[in-house]
């Protein structure tokens, strides 16, 4: 009677935490699929089923013998084989037939004893990733393309005064290249004629307390393309909380006016 009770208590405590792991794996939304040493499907989530294409029958069955949901991968079995062998995570981006995005991460499955007993794959939800990383490539697409057609030369300043960027104009203008202008410091371009007392007074005093300043006339004598007199407006490019700031420094050529 005493073993029978003792066995009841452990049958319980095997069946709550059961219940727990299954409402976890349920709770989280992470499609969840568990694969033993041969690959054969052992069990799966609710939220798994909707990106492989899996029904209960299917528990039991190698995983190559699934007709996957996956649009483009068909290497699911290869690359779990992988995983079990050199026991070193795998990591994809996937798409499903219904167009939805999912990061897919293989890891072994180890036991309390560190023993591999098969793979673990778990396929979480990115499609909102996706769609915003979208909209953010459109959106500075279209910034690019109008800072391209800009004629007034634009350069583009990080915290530090390196070029992060310019537009054609600006390269035009100045007799410059891409490949030895960004990243370089604003006052070493050009072995550095940009060097300009009054522009540093400019970008290093009156911007960071002002944020901004407009038409600010201002004289050089430039190698190879002789003096110009030119119209500066700069403005410091707010972002989100904690990120660099950047600075959009425009160049008007006023030197036939």
């Amino acid at each position: 009677m005493t073993v029978n009770a003792e066995l009841s208590q452990k049958i319980q405590e095997l069946t709550q935490a059961n219940d727990d792991i299954n409402n976890l794996l349920v709770g989280t939304g992470v499609g969840t699929v568990f694969l033993d040493e041969r690959l054969h499907i052992q069990r799966f989530t609710p939220a798994a089923a909707e990106v492989v294409n899996l029904i209960e029958t299917d528990v039991g069955r190698p995983v190559n013998h699934i007709t996957s949901n996956l649009v483009g991968y068909d290497e699911l079995a290869q690359d779990a084989r992988q995983v079990l062998d050199s026991l070193v995570p795998r990591e994809r981006e996937v798409r499903t037939k219904e167009g939805d995005w999912y990061l897919m991460r293989i890891l072994p499955y180890r036991t309390l004893q560190n023993v591999i007993q098969g793979v673990v794959l778990t396929f979480v939800d990115i499609t909102g990733l996706k769609q915003a990383q979208r909209e953010i490539r459109a959106a500075r697409d279209y910034a690019e393309s109008i800072v391209e057609t800009v004629h007034e030369p634009l350069v583009t300043l990080d915290a530090d005064l390196r070029v992060v960027s310019a537009n054609p104009a600006f390269y035009r203008a100045f007799q410059m290249d891409p490949e030895g202008t960004e990243g370089q410091l604003l006052y070493h371009l050009g072995k550095g004629q940009w060097d300009i007392p009054e522009l540093r007074t400019l970008l290093e005093e009156i911007l960071p307390q002002e944020m901004v300043f407009n038409d600010y006339e201002m004289g050089h004598d430039f190698p190879g393309i002789g003096r110009r007199t030119m119209l500066l407006n700069a403005r410091e490019l707010r972002r989100a909380q904690g990120e660099e700031r950047l600075i959009l420094l425009a160049i008007e050529d006023v030197t036939g006016r």
